[in-house]
């Protein structure tokens, strides 16, 4: 205990708080549009918190397992565990405690399904993608992708205890956005890939046709966020709020594809996470105003 109080950051780190921080509002997103803003405290609560340490524990296992790789790359060359500042041991024991505890706060405050999703969603990151799946295919992120879809399914279950299609669409949507977030960053470090053998698609198939393939996944998010307008799901804030935002996402990548360079990757890697955030808070606000 007192070794993970005197390096907190480190094992904060490990947890990787900006992916939990997408994690967060989505599951709560699907927590309060399944209930319509009515949900439980102590399951919108323990449920919030329970998922987060499942998710937690699992960016560990990726840690300990990606480490040799991070070790070659620049972008996590200076990650705890490769630099040393916490030991393999104590990075195990820190995502077990995390399993535990959050396992404990989902049966206990939630339901037995959300439990078995939410694990599945460990395993399938944690251990399948992390350790086979990433270096079977250039398409890793597209297949991968399903384990940070899944947030607003849980959040959803853990207040209905059912899998609901309207759910489904949230899992459908961060899925079709994963790739072409992803690969904007990969298009930025292509060499940090190349450098650590890990496939991906810029690597595989080079940086013009990824720039494609970001430009076709932009195209095909837009026609995915309109399925909730279609089943009157949302109403008209959402679908200008949707379209607004999907154009500018489409705008990045035209001039991503049109850049002979790789200077417009991180910008498009930036606005593509603020995008998911501001498409879920126009969730929020469209089902609040018309409930």
């Amino acid at each position: 205990m007192t070794g993970v109080l005197s390096n907190w950051r480190g094992y904060l780190e490990l947890t990787k708080p900006g992916v939990q921080a997408l994690l967060f509002v989505s599951c709560a997103s699907g927590m309060l549009i399944g209930s319509d803003f009515r949900p439980p405290i102590e399951v919108f609560f323990f449920g919030l918190i329970g998922i987060s340490f499942l998710a937690a524990s699992s960016a560990v296992i990726n840690h300990f397992f990606d480490k040799q790789i991070d070790s070659k790359m620049m972008r996590t060359s200076e990650r705890p565990l490769v630099m040393g500042d916490i030991t393999d041991k104590a990075a195990i024991s820190f995502s077990v405690i995390l399993y535990v505890v959050g396992a404990f706060m989902l049966l206990y405050f939630t339901n037995f399904l959300t439990w078995i999703l939410t694990t599945l969603t460990f395993i399938f990151y944690g251990f399948i993608y992390t350790k086979y799946l990433k270096f079977m295919t250039s398409q890793n992120i597209v297949i991968g992708g399903l384990a940070g879809a899944m947030p607003p399914l849980l959040g959803w279950t853990a207040i209905s205890n059912t899998i609901e299609p309207n759910a489904l669409l949230l899992v459908l949507i961060i899925m079709v956005w994963t790739p072409p977030h992803f690969w904007a960053l990969a298009v930025y470090r292509v060499d940090d890939y190349a450098d650590a053998e890990v496939p991906m698609l810029p690597v595989q198939k080079g940086v013009p046709f990824t720039k494609q393939h970001i430009l076709l996944y932009t195209v095909l998010l837009i026609v995915a966020t309109m399925l909730p307008y279609t089943v009157q799901m949302f109403r008209e804030i959402y679908l200008i709020s949707a379209l607004l935002l999907g154009l500018i996402f489409l705008v990045y990548s035209l001039r991503l594809y049109r850049d002979d360079t790789n200077a417009l990757a991180m910008p498009t890697f930036a606005y593509s996470i603020f995008y998911l955030a501001a498409l879920f808070a126009a969730m929020l606000i469209d089902h609040f105003i018309y409930l």
